[in-house]
């Protein structure tokens, strides 16, 4: 009888433990849920002033490169009238000059229209307009817009003829403006051999343009960020060269926009190959003609 009642406190004792036990395990439960809830309330606010933050960042960029492209215009208008002399003949080192500003308020466009675009991006106002066109018509365009600026002495800009490439079904002008940026780029790191653009088929129902020079390089470790918003490489062409760092950046949003990738293959002293891959159709459009 002693050893039942014994017995029976012992297994008391236990219940009683356990039901402490629970009560300081649920104690604790309920303060750590009531921490998680407080965490999720304040990474959504957080959130929300990120997001108005990204806004505020976006409107600032649109209203900014709006207002700086009025007087951009007046300056480049002036420069052109002056070059052409319509005010009376120049001097040498007057024309010189002339042509210094004129480069550098195209220059500072060039960095207006890559904030107004990433301003565009980041608001999700950009869109593609895809429509079929000819490898041929954008190489010859291309071509005639690089001619003006390539010093043939020194550097050779080729466009390989496109070969066995059916015509395209994408945004012309989004291809046009990667490849301009590409192709820039090479021109301004490439101080003597050539600049190659190519293009060919990728796999099944894609083409690769590339954009090839014997250029300064790019150490690999360089690569993975290279096309992040803002980054540029360090070198001593780089700081005689200003910019945005948005130009590549900018190129990897438009060829996601058209359904692509871009990459780049380089190695320092060598040269790069930057490149885009892209889909032939942008979507599941019928066949020209049909």
């Amino acid at each position: 009888m002693t050893d039942a009642i014994a017995r029976q406190g012992t297994e008391t004792d236990e219940i009683d433990r356990l039901r402490r036990e629970n009560e300081l395990l649920r104690a604790e439960l309920e303060e750590t849920n009531q921490g998680v809830l407080a965490l999720y309330a304040e990474l959504d606010t957080q959130a929300e002033q990120l997001r108005q933050a990204s806004d505020l960042k976006s409107r600032f960029l649109s209203y900014m490169s709006h207002e700086f492209r009025t007087p951009l215009g007046s300056i480049r208008s002036i420069t052109r009238l002056l070059s052409d002399e319509m005010d009376g003949p120049l001097s040498a080192e007057q024309h010189k000059q002339v042509m210094f500003i004129s480069g550098a308020a195209l220059e500072l466009s060039g960095m207006v229209d890559d904030l107004l675009d990433l301003a565009k991006i980041e608001a999700g106002r950009i869109t593609i307009s895809p429509a079929w066109f000819d490898m041929f018509d954008l190489f010859s365009a291309l071509r005639g817009m690089f001619r003006p600026i390539v010093d043939g002495d020194s550097v050779d800009l080729i466009f390989e003829e496109p070969r066995n490439i059916p015509r395209l079904y994408t945004d012309d002008k989004k291809l046009a403006q990667i490849l301009r940026n590409f192709i820039s780029n090479a021109l301004k790191f490439t101080q003597h051999g050539e600049v190659r653009v190519s293009a060919r088929p990728e796999g099944d129902g894609n083409i690769r343009f590339a954009v090839t020079d014997t250029g300064i390089g790019i150490p690999e470790h360089l690569h993975r960020n290279l096309f992040e918003d803002f980054v540029q490489i360090d070198s001593p062409l780089q700081k005689r060269l200003r910019g945005t760092g948005l130009g590549l950046s900018l190129c990897k949003r438009f060829a996601e926009l058209l359904g692509g990738s871009v990459g780049l293959e380089s190695t320092p002293g060598v040269g790069s190959s930057f490149f885009v891959i892209i889909p032939l159709a942008v979507s599941a459009e019928p066949v020209d003609g049909e």
